[in-house]
């Protein structure tokens, strides 16, 4: 069910875009190329078990949870605010 000038189906399209956005930044975010068998950042051993479940991973499990804290999302806002709908 569509409000205003939406189409009707708006709102699935909305989230199947949402959807597809998030499959995409997670595949360019993925490793690619050869693994390490150290931490790029800390030096440390990454487990076998690691390099097993993540091929081409160059970080441990700590380093990466850093890095993955640092990433701010720059998505498209696709709600909108009450604001924007009614210019």
């Amino acid at each position: 069910m569509a409000n205003g000038w939406a189409p009707d189906g708006a709102v699935q399209d909305q989230i199947d875009d949402t959807v597809k956005d998030a499959v995409l930044r997670a595949r360019v975010m993925m490793s690619v190329g050869e693994g390490s068998d150290e931490c790029d950042d800390c030096g440390e051993d990454i487990p076998a078990a690691r390099r097993a479940a993540l091929p081409g991973t160059r970080t441990c499990v700590a380093c990466q949870s850093k890095r993955d804290a640092s990433i701010r999302s720059a998505g498209i806002n696709r709600r909108g605010s009450k604001d924007s709908q009614l210019r």
